[in-house]
């Protein structure tokens, strides 16, 4: 009983966000845990057929998660804005779309402090 409890409220997600690219989707849900923090579960779901034709063709959704939470949201939010600048320069000899970290449209509005962990980026 206790164990299915856990998994409900291990399942509970109280904010989503998608992001479609191409045959991989990314769900960034906001997750409470047992304590009541708030942490950000990851998700990368990428779509793959297997087999043929022949033998039972089927799609396949393989998940890749990571959990991030609130005392390392800064480190994560430094270290991404880190690489994405490195791809950006390193990129910058050859004509492709850039990659960058904008504000969130909520702390444009409210011009709310950097610790308000907003990551955005867009490719």
């Amino acid at each position: 009983m206790e164990n299915s409890n856990f998994e409900k409220k291990d399942q509970e997600i109280i904010f989503s966000k998608s992001i479609k690219a191409g045959k991989r989707i990314y769900y960034l849900d906001v997750k409470q845990s047992r304590n009541g923090e708030l942490f950000l579960a990851i998700t990368e779901s990428k779509k793959r057929v297997v087999g043929t034709e022949e033998t039972n063709m089927q799609v396949v959704y393989e998940k890749h998660k990571i959990f991030l939470y609130k005392e390392d949201f800064d480190k994560f939010k430094n270290g991404l804005n880190e690489v994405i600048s490195f791809i950006n320069e390193k990129n910058s000899e050859m004509p492709a779309e850039e990659v960058e970290v904008i504000e969130p449209e909520s702390q444009k509005e409210d011009k709310k402090p950097e610790s308000d962990y907003g990551i955005n980026f867009t490719l």
